[in-house]
């Protein structure tokens, strides 16, 4: 038996042609689009009466090479953070979900909590609580104290848990109630349904809001500045006052940018699978 190669007919191929031309139109039109837009505001900011201020006040590159090493040693902290804060919140977040998923009467108390405290942080502005743990705690004058930068780390842990609490159980709850049955009806436990059917699935399908919120928090955790650590926006402030110039708030703006793209495009990545995988 012999195998021909398939030969698209001529019908296939001027379609083919068609799409590959429409596809080259619309590259050279974004383009130009682009292009047009990009030298239209490039004017309109270059020609403002007030562009020459402007640029010596935040655009100045003597004062950004001056302060890039301090900001970039700033950065580190914040990098450093992101991780802790990010798995800590997580796991805070998992957890208090799966609290909020129990059933039966004896845990009423347990998911009242659990509830009140993602109403608590939800609704409680980050600063507030960075403030209340990083100045009201301290001041308490306890044994044992933990740092500002370990307090401030725990008011982001807990103000994303609640948001991300609320974002697990919202996937727990997407998963139909049949898939636990069946795993129940299988021998499986409470605690081997959720581990082993649930939360997989679960998990999977909230994928792009939980990186949403990571990179949310990227944004951040440049607050913890506030209490005193020298982060990026604090290492930024500093120079800013020795030159008087707003130059190093920009450089500290373009890191923490180029510091979101990889997680922006992770975000991406994995709703536009997602979006595909729910097509098919």
């Amino acid at each position: 038996m012999t195998l021909t190669a398939h030969v698209p007919s001529a019908v296939q191929r001027r379609r083919l042609a068609y799409r590959r031309r429409q596809t080259v139109r619309s590259v050279l039109v974004a383009a130009a689009s682009t292009a047009v837009l990009g030298t239209l505001l490039v004017v309109a900011v270059t020609g403002a009466p007030g562009w020459d201020r402007v640029r010596r006040s935040f655009l100045d590159p003597t004062i950004a090479r001056d302060a890039l090493p301090d900001v970039l040693t700033g950065l580190w902290l914040n990098l450093r953070l992101l991780v802790c804060c990010a798995v800590g919140a997580l796991l805070l977040g998992l957890l208090v979900a799966l609290l909020r998923t129990l059933r039966g009467p004896v845990f009423f108390p347990v998911r009242a909590l659990a509830a009140g405290y993602t109403y608590t942080f939800r609704g409680l502005p980050l600063i507030i609580v960075l403030y209340l743990l990083t100045l009201g705690v301290p001041g308490l004058r306890l044994a044992g104290t933990p740092s500002v930068l370990v307090l401030g780390a725990l008011a982001l842990i807990v103000t994303y848990g609640g948001y991300l609490a609320e974002v697990f159980r919202a996937g727990i709850e997407s998963v139909h109630p049949s898939q636990f049955a069946a795993a129940r009806s299988l021998g499986l436990t409470y605690r081997q349904a959720m581990r082993h059917v649930i939360l997989p699935q679960a998990v999977r399908r909230v994928a792009p809001p939980l990186l949403n919120d990571v990179v949310a928090l990227q944004k951040d955790v440049g607050l913890v500045s506030l209490a005193g650590p020298i982060d990026a926006v604090r290492a930024a402030q500093i120079a800013t006052a020795e030159s008087f110039n707003y130059t190093p708030y920009i450089v500290a703006g373009v890191l923490f940018v180029l510091l979101a793209i990889p997680l922006i495009a992770v975000t991406d990545w994995v709703t536009l699978r997602a979006a595909r995988r729910a097509g098919r």
